[in-house]
């Protein structure tokens, strides 16, 4: 995080005693990333934080990925995945997560929640940096409690305790890094501040405010981890409940950003993807495409040009308006389009006449730009629109014309 907080009971001078009412000894516990060599956050606890009284294995769902391969690109209609919120039960927050695309730097899930709430879960692989679709809820962390509502990203810190509580279903689409999340280095002064040519600052940014002080014992905790190369989980118990944090401070802890607070930054002709970057993580990127005044050159081109993902593999998630490069084909609302390194796309050839004049997009999309190639996942493949791949070359025996183009290109992680 780029900014200091200090929420709850904290003593004055840090690693020094620190005692409630009766003259119990709080237990500190350090937070920190890279070895003491980044942001942290001391957290006080009324027990022991290592106290576990159990584990044992959590089968996790299917974490089975699938090369692309033969390369092309691919259409993934993610609302076919489950009945549509508020028809059925729906998933549990986290355990219902289906997994759509995976590499071994991030995995991307979905699901669709119900309005129970998912157990005690803590990512130890990586920071998770979940968008919201649709709905409303909270989600309870050792650190406090934050509201999320559509179009959120709710971003959790590796290892952090915490459960989401639907108010109301709510579609979660769900990047799992195996490596920490934070905006890009090029917004951030050297001291970490968010710097003026940034599209949004530290106001924008919502973390807890108060401590969630929660009693129990024999409290159990879905543990998802790494053994070797591989994605496993762990269910922990542990003697006293996560959350009897009394205060906290420092730099590192959830949070929340809607894209409503995202300044999207045009220009005279169109504008290159890092414009519309808000996240990056450890070979990854994570941008988002808002409504917005286009190009306003008399002779400008506002949707895309053709271009090769030389480096990376382009994931768009389209999750509100009409994408303009895509109108008339198959991807609406709901829809992955995957571009994969080493093939060339851009819009639909219709899109681009269609395109001159306008003033304003009105289109809302995720997306994550990779620099190693994604595998699919199980959720991936159940989701696929198999026709996709051929629809720039217009209707042909066998192949709809579902098309749609690419959106943005090529940059670096820093």
């Amino acid at each position: 995080m780029p900014y200091y907080r200090s929420v709850g009971c904290v003593p004055p001078k840090r690693h020094t005693q620190h005692r409630d009412s009766d003259g119990n000894l709080y237990r500190e516990e350090l937070m920190g990333e890279e070895g003491f060599s980044s942001d942290s956050s001391l957290l006080y606890h009324q027990g022991v934080p290592s106290a576990i009284v159990d584990s044992q294995v959590w089968d996790l769902p299917d974490q089975t990925r699938t090369p692309n391969h033969p390369l092309k690109p691919r259409h993934l209609k993610l609302h076919t995945l489950f009945p549509a919120p508020g028809e059925g039960p729906g998933a549990c927050p986290v355990e219902g997560r289906r997994q759509v695309l995976g590499n071994n730097d991030v995995r991307i899930g979905y699901v669709v929640t119900g309005t129970n709430a998912s157990p005690l879960y803590r990512n130890a692989i990586g920071d998770e940096c979940v968008y919201v679709e649709s709905g409303s809820g909270t989600v309870e962390t050792l650190f406090g409690v934050i509201p999320y509502r559509a179009q959120d990203y709710v971003l959790v810190p590796r290892s952090t305790t915490h459960r989401w509580v639907p108010a109301e279903p709510s579609r979660l689409y769900a990047i799992e890094a195996n490596s920490h999340i934070s905006p890009p280095k090029r917004y951030l002064s050297r001291f970490g501040q968010l710097l003026e040519h940034a599209p949004y600052c530290e106001r924008d940014l919502h973390g807890p405010g108060e401590t969630f002080v929660v009693a129990g014992s024999d409290v159990e905790v879905l543990v998802k981890h790494r053994v070797g190369g591989e994605v496993v989980g762990t269910r922990m118990t542990y003697d006293t409940h996560p959350f009897d944090v009394v205060g906290w401070d420092g730099c590192m802890y959830p949070y929340t950003f809607n894209l409503e607070d995202y300044m999207p930054i045009t220009g005279k002709i169109h504008q290159p993807p890092p414009v519309h970057q808000v996240f990056e993580g450890w070979n990854f990127v994570v941008c988002n495409f808002l409504p917005r005044k286009v190009d306003y050159h008399p002779l400008s081109i506002p949707v895309p040009y053709y271009h090769s993902n030389v480096d990376s593999d382009e994931i768009m998630f389209y999750v509100g308006g009409d994408y303009e490069a895509r109108k008339g084909s198959g991807i609406g609302l709901g829809s992955i389009s995957v571009h994969p390194g080493g093939y060339a796309h851009g819009p639909q050839p219709s899109a681009i006449e269609a395109s001159l004049g306008a003033e304003t997009f009105d289109e809302t999309a995720v997306m994550i730009d990779t620099f190693q190639p994604l595998d699919l996942g199980e959720g991936g493949l159940a989701a696929e629109d198999p026709s996709y791949a051929w629809s720039w070359a217009g209707r042909r025996a066998g192949a709809s014309a579902t098309g749609e183009d690419g959106g943005p290109a090529v940059f670096s992680n820093s």
